[in-house]
């Protein structure tokens, strides 16, 4: 019996240590993936800025390079409507 109850407390471990592992993957893809989505959104904010407006200062570069994902939603949001440059970043 103590045979049978040491193997099923490895058994146990064993299926800690995978769905630890499971929960840890599945946490960092979401994170990787979310990073790349504020990535690319930088990416397409700062081409636009350029486009529509010109040269984009390094300080403009680095508040993007910075940004969290909702202030780049607000900031493309604005984009649309902005008449300059700083109407963007207000």
């Amino acid at each position: 019996a103590n045979h049978m109850l040491e193997d099923r407390i490895r058994e146990w471990k064993a299926q800690f240590r995978r769905e630890g592992l499971s929960e840890g993957l599945e946490q960092g893809l979401e994170q990787g993936l979310e990073q790349g989505q504020a990535q690319a959104a930088r990416a397409i904010l700062h081409r636009q800025l350029q486009r529509r407006f010109g040269s984009v200062s390094p300080d403009i570069a680095q508040r993007l390079a910075d940004a969290s994902r909702p202030e780049l939603d607000a900031w493309i949001d604005r984009f649309y409507d902005a008449d300059t440059l700083e109407d963007v970043f207000h």
